[in-house]
């Protein structure tokens, strides 16, 4: 898992940068990321209920904050084997 995919997509949601956001989304080797990405934009595009957009926009973000959560998690336990 790269940080800076994360960082990408929390940058390119907040400037509203959505063709940015497209290409990260094939960009990304991580797949829950890729499909979280996708999952809004395609309600963002398509849906006309603005709950399901941002319920859509909340999983992503949920997703990203679990993902770096573990990152974090991972790193102290590098730093405290060494």
């Amino acid at each position: 898992m790269n940080i800076v995919d994360y960082d990408r997509a929390l940058f390119y949601t907040h400037r509203s940068q959505w063709d940015n956001l497209l290409i990260l989304m094939v960009r990304t080797k991580d797949h829950f990321l890729s499909k979280k990405i996708e999952h809004f934009l395609h309600a963002y595009n398509f849906s006309k209920d603005y709950k399901i957009i941002q319920s859509t926009l909340h999983s992503l973000f949920r997703y990203i904050d679990h993902a770096l959560e573990i990152q974090s998690v991972d790193m102290e336990d590098l730093v405290k084997v060494e």
